[in-house]
């Protein structure tokens, strides 16, 4: 699942200026994207409408597992 999220994200951003963690936390599977701030706006787009198509796609591909899958979008700290 999370290479399905990697590959989304990647075309939206293609500075490649983000990352992409799983967080288990046992029933569920947190799928963390970092993405910097400059590009923060691209992922979660107007209203937050790729946001939601992004947590729809990956809500649909896995219905069929045991396991349910939350996807969070946070700022990048920047050092």
């Amino acid at each position: 699942m999370i290479e399905l999220v990697e590959y989304l994200v990647a075309s939206l951003v293609p500075d490649g200026d983000y990352t992409v963690e799983q967080v288990d936390k046992g029933n569920s599977v947190d799928i963390v994207i970092y993405v910097a701030k400059k590009d923060i706006g691209k992922v979660i787009g107007k209203q937050g409408r790729i946001a939601r198509s992004i947590r729809t796609i990956v809500k649909s591909a896995s219905a069929k597992g045991n396991v349910r899958y939350n996807v969070v979008i946070e700022e990048k700290d920047e050092i």
